[in-house]
């Protein structure tokens, strides 16, 4: 986990990366040498392995071609994975160059992904926030709504954060009940994800309807509704968890 300068020869994955942007020449994620793509001369550090070659990041910012690595989650979700991690190492230690405890200049560990503070001897790691998102189905209907941070159309699962001293299946039931002001039960773990947005731990459930009537928070959401399973609204993309958990519910609504 040593930082290199890149003399041109090496080749691999290229992960240019700052403030939660990556780079993105032609739309996709380069490979090939340094030289290829004129990064000789800068920092990189290895941070994995795709497609049987060396993932190099550079904290860096071009002048052109900085993205959202939202326009390759849809690509491969081990590809996406990997940005993901490369944008938020990159963050993390753009934000942690001083410690926080006595204001001395940090190093970054050999061994981890960690920074280190010589003089308090204090230990920093990337912080990473668990967040829930949850499919609600009522007989052959799935609950969806329109968040106010997505004004593109897509309709999705309800999602948010898990707050201090609670537990995944409280966030879960809490969440629902401050978004839509519905009741659920019969809840279940069904996968995880990473999302880099900015450093997020997504935690995929199913669970049923009880009772209630939709009432919206609009703080949060445009709107929410239920819809029948074959006549859905603009979804999320492939490769995403709440697309995932949308397909686990529809596969439950047609069985009723």
């Amino acid at each position: 986990m040593t930082q290199q300068k890149l003399t041109g020869t090496e080749r691999g994955w290229w992960i240019v990366s700052l403030e939660n942007q990556v780079w993105l020449p032609q739309g996709e994620l380069p490979s090939g040498t340094a030289n290829q793509w004129s990064l000789q001369g800068h920092m990189a550090l290895p941070i994995g392995e795709w497609l049987g070659e060396t993932v190099w990041l550079i904290r860096h910012r071009m002048t052109s071609n900085m993205s959202s690595p939202r326009l390759i989650a849809d690509r491969d979700a081990k590809l996406f994975q990997m940005v993901g991690r490369g944008v938020q190492l990159a963050e993390f230690y753009r934000s942690h160059r001083y410690c926080g405890y006595c204001g001395h200049d940090m190093q970054h560990s050999q061994y981890e992904w960690a920074c280190l503070c010589s003089h308090c001897e204090e230990r920093y790691y990337p912080q990473i926030a668990p967040s829930i998102i949850v499919g609600i189905r009522r007989d052959d209907h799935i609950l969806l709504a329109q968040h106010q941070r997505h004004r593109n159309g897509i309709h999705t699962v309800l999602a948010g954060f898990v707050e201090v001293g609670e537990t995944l299946e409280e966030a879960v039931h809490r969440e629902v009940m401050e978004e839509s002001g519905v009741k659920i039960c019969n809840l279940r773990y069904v996968a995880s994800q990473p999302w880099p947005f900015p450093n997020s731990l997504m935690t995929g459930f199913l669970a049923d309807y009880e009772s209630g009537e939709i009432k919206v928070d609009p703080v949060e959401l445009i709107s929410a509704d239920w819809f029948r399973y074959d006549k859905l609204p603009l979804i999320p993309p492939p490769d995403t968890i709440a697309r995932r958990l949308i397909e686990d519910t529809v596969v439950l609504c047609r069985q009723q």
